[in-house]
Parts: C-alpha cells; sequence; structure tokens
C-alpha cells in the first residue's frame, strides 16, 4: 500500500514545483488554481493512504 501513497507524494510535490514555476512566468490564474488545486489533491490523498492504512 505504501507505493501508491510514495506516487501520490511525489505528484503531488511535482505538481507544487509547477505550481512555482508557473507563477514565476506570469502563466493565467486559471491554470495555476487548477494545478494548485490537483497538486493539493494528490498530497493529501498520498498522506492520508499513508495515514488510514498503516
Amino acid at each position: 500500500m505504501n507505493g501508491l501513497s510514495t506516487i501520490l507524494i511525489v505528484v503531488g510535490l511535482f505538481l507544487a514545483g509547477g505550481v512555482y514555476s508557473f507563477v514565476k512566468q506570469d502563466m493565467p490564474k486559471s491554470l495555476i488554481v487548477l494545478l494548485s488545486i490537483g497538486a493539493g489533491m494528490c498530497l493529501v490523498a498520498g498522506v492520508l493512504r499513508l495515514e488510514v492504512w498503516s
């Protein structure tokens, strides 16, 4: 069960880095919001899977 949690956390951190990059490049706000929601969902799902199934 920890493999999927690790993948979700890594993808969430990757998306969070994308949010930072898009903010620095002055990309459209809607794209930044969408990417940040995806990053948050991946991080929360990964952490919850670690906590619930450990």
